[in-house]
């Protein structure tokens, strides 16, 4: 059969790498996806390092040029991995906020990276995890889904914009929509899980997090504090952070087991009760199937 094959996106740094790294230390032949084409033959030679450290590596490890803040060229990405039969893990690493609103596509920034390009990759590919079944997809949550707003009727909840409840709103779409997919796959020897990395120091958190714009007025005046929280709450390793995603992604204990959250201590944890919602679920599929028919690009 050879070895496993799993996609970890943006998966040339940060929490990302070190999944990849994870992953190919578990024996898995790897393929990291990224924009820049230096960080990924970096990424690359890591991990196929760590792959042989670890008694592996019979497979290399390699890196795809792709802009996940494109449908189009998530959709490229999902013809080329599909082309390819096996898929045995999907771990959907992307993300990021912004400390002033941008878009891509037409469409708030956030929300494309933290949800609608995930949601697109996953929904091509789920032919080919379903032919390699048993088959684990891994959505990267985190804990900001507890300020996102609960209603999805369009890609923006309207009003000022302030990053953080932005990056918290599409968080939340994109972990109701996974514990759904959860239910939908049900019999197919696909299981969907996510994983709550909790804080790190990476380049998203050292660039957004110490600016006081990423919160609304009202928590601006909790600054001081609320500032010092978000430090003590991104000082930890991206190691660290990557280990919910390594378990959700191939701890044999979780064999069978589907729509579940794996806590920053690698552990089963109780998702955010609005993810759980039918209603915010349904509202979630009927925005996300409808942004990516109108929008090509």
């Amino acid at each position: 059969m050879g070895a496993k094959r799993a996609v970890v996106t943006a998966g040339t740094g940060g929490i990302g790498l070190e999944t990849a790294v994870g992953l190919a230390e578990a024996g898995f032949a790897v393929t990291v996806v990224g924009r820049d084409a230096g960080r990924g033959a970096a990424a690359v030679e890591r991990i196929d390092a760590a792959g042989r450290a670890a008694g592996g590596g019979a497979v290399p490890a390699r890196f795809l040029r792709v802009d996940l803040s494109s449908l189009a060229e998530v959709r490229g990405l999902a013809g080329v991995l599909g082309a390819e039969g096996r898929l045995d893990v999907l771990v959907n690493n992307v993300g990021g906020f912004f400390v002033e609103r941008r878009e891509f596509g037409g469409v708030e920034a956030s929300f494309v990276l933290n949800h609608l390009s995930p949601y697109l990759l996953t929904e091509l590919l789920l032919p080919a995890l379903t032919a390699s079944a048993p088959s684990r997809v891994v959505a990267v949550s985190s804990a900001a889904v507890a300020l996102g707003g609960r209603r999805f009727d369009s890609a923006e909840p309207g009003g000022s914009y302030y990053g953080f409840h932005r990056y918290g709103r599409a968080k939340l779409a994109n972990l109701a929509y996974s514990l759904d997919l959860a239910k939908r796959l049900e019999g197919t020897g696909v299981a969907v899980l996510a994983a709550d990395p909790g804080g790190a120091s990476t380049d998203l958190s050292t660039r957004t997090m110490t600016d006081p714009r990423i919160v609304s007025p009202a928590l601006r005046v909790l600054w001081p504090v609320l500032g010092r929280v978000f430090a003590r709450s991104t000082s930890g390793s991206a190691r660290d952070a990557a280990r919910s995603s390594l378990v959700a992604a191939t701890d044999p204990g979780l064999a069978g087991r589907t729509g579940i959250v794996i806590g920053a201590d690698g552990r089963v944890a109780r998702p955010a009760r609005a993810a759980t919602s039918p209603a915010v679920a349904a509202s979630v599929r009927q925005l996300s199937e409808r942004l990516v028919a109108e929008r090509r690009d």
